[in-house]
C-alpha cells in the first residue's frame, strides 16, 4: 500500500485483466474488495473484483457483468 498524491491508500492489483493497476482503497472498509469497472474483463462494462491475501497483496477473483454489482 502508498499514499497517492490525493492522499488514498493505493495498493497494485495482480492477475486478471488489470494486472500492475494501482487503485484506491479503504483501509478502514470491514469488506476488504474492490470491484473496478472495466472494459478489459470477461464482461465489457462490468468490473474486475480483487481482494487482499493473508500477505496484504491484492488478486483477482472473478469478473462481474454489469447488473451483478
Amino acid at each position: 500500500m502508498t499514499t497517492n498524491p490525493q492522499g488514498e491508500v493505493e495498493v497494485e492489483l495482480h492477475g486478471g485483466p488489470l494486472d500492475g493497476w494501482r487503485v484506491p482503497v479503504d483501509p478502514g472498509d470491514p469488506d476488504p474488495w474492490t470491484a473496478v469497472i472495466s472494459d478489459h474483463g470477461q464482461y465489457p462494462g462490468g468490473r474486475s473484483l480483487y481482494a487482499p491475501d493473508t500477505a496484504g497483496a491484492w488478486w483477482w477473483v472473478r469478473d462481474l457483468r454489469p447488473e451483478e454489482l
